[in-house]
């Protein structure tokens, strides 16, 4: 019989020096994916502190950072075949554009055009700023995958508030009950906004509530992009294929996985959010010594496959790239004020019909810039 693994484990392959543990699994990547590995994980890095200096600017609307993130989102996004899905919360901004969501897209829709939302040409769902209701998406994706016999699966993405959500809770359990090829995928970065994850549940870790819905519970360190990548890859395989644990649980068609993967983010929850508040620069300090782009650098440059003209080259090129889809964005017409009501649902109802008259009327009495402000 296959042996769970206890979801107080762990899983590293690169510590925090960035050398491989004594035992560890590395994963099997080959050099060139582990270089645009780390380009992704760089470029995100860099993204994501322009677009906070954007915002600052009143560029784009409110903004959540991601930095300290990019390797729970670059390792599990690139675990994911073409034919695989992405349901992501509002931060995953790293992880779509491995999925191919360029830029340019994301920018705008955090400036409010819903356009940069319309992802109809990637397998990737449009974003949730809702808690958890992603967890629903997805899990009914990947049954409707299951009951058509493709040969896919869905990674479904959100942070450890989201495991206090009622759509957590009944998304799990039913993917439990019908062995639906989902992996869900905790992004546990320590606070909910200003909540502390001791705050959220007093179980040992999270990764060990999917015992209760039937299925495995894998926690990993979310800052190394290698240890990400294995554990996502394996559960996505089983989530196809559950043969290496079908002497554990005989008959079952698929077999999910909850994975718990711990990490930091440097920044605020959003850019409306003040992190001085509720946790002090030194546990940032702490954390940011496990960051995971000096560790990946580092692994890579003692295998030869880095040194400092290519590492020059590789962010003379994002920043080149990061400024192009500033650029684009800003070029991008704005819409109009009653654009709003056309991205609700497939079609307008009459709802939304009566809401865009109302509005109409208030723009003919007052005008934009007077309702605006």
């Amino acid at each position: 019989m296959s042996a769970r693994r206890d979801p107080r484990d762990r899983v590293q392959v690169l510590d925090e020096a960035g050398r491989v543990r004594e035992g560890a699994t590395v994963p099997d990547i080959g050099d060139g994916s582990l270089v645009a590995m780390y380009r992704e994980m760089r470029l995100a890095r860099h993204f994501d502190a322009r677009a906070v200096s954007l915002q600052r600017q009143g560029r784009i609307g409110t903004y959540p950072p991601l930095s300290g993130q990019e390797a729970a989102q670059v390792g599990s996004a690139m675990a994911l075949s073409d034919g695989d899905w992405l349901f992501p919360s509002y931060r995953e901004h790293a992880a779509a554009h491995v999925r191919g969501v360029g830029l340019e897209r994301t920018l705008r829709y955090w400036m409010g055009d819903e356009r940069g939302n319309a992802l109809d040409d990637v397998n990737v769902f449009s974003v949730a700023v809702p808690i958890a209701t992603q967890v629903l998406h997805a899990t009914g994706a990947a049954w409707a995958a299951d009951r058509r016999g493709d040969d896919a699966a869905v990674l479904c993405c959100f942070g450890d508030g989201a495991t206090s959500e009622g759509d957590f809770h009944e998304g799990l359990n039913f993917a439990g009950v019908f062995d639906v090829p989902a992996v869900f995928f905790c992004n546990n970065n320590q606070w909910a906004i200003s909540v502390l994850r001791e705050r959220q549940s007093a179980s040992t870790s999270l990764a060990q509530k999917a015992h209760a819905y039937g299925f495995e519970g894998v926690l990993v360190d979310g800052m190394d992009p290698l240890a990400v990548y294995r554990v996502t890859t394996e559960a996505l395989a089983k989530a196809k294929d559950p043969s290496p644990a079908a002497d554990e649980a005989p008959g079952r068609a698929t077999w999910p996985t909850l994975i718990e993967a711990i990490q930091y983010r440097f920044g605020a929850h959003t850019t409306a959010d003040d992190p001085s508040v509720y946790r002090d620069d030194e546990e940032v300090e702490r954390w940011k010594q496990k960051d995971p782009i000096p560790r990946l650098e580092t692994y890579l440059r003692e295998r030869g496959l880095l040194d400092d003209e290519s590492v020059d080259t590789i962010e003379a090129e994002i920043e080149a790239g990061v400024a192009a889809a500033i650029e684009a964005a800003e070029r991008t017409e704005r819409p109009a004020p009653p654009d709003m009501f056309d991205h609700v649902h497939a079609e307008r109802t009459a709802q939304l019909d009566e809401q865009a008259a109302a509005l109409e009327r208030l723009r003919e009495r007052y005008g934009d810039e007077e309702l605006l402000e």
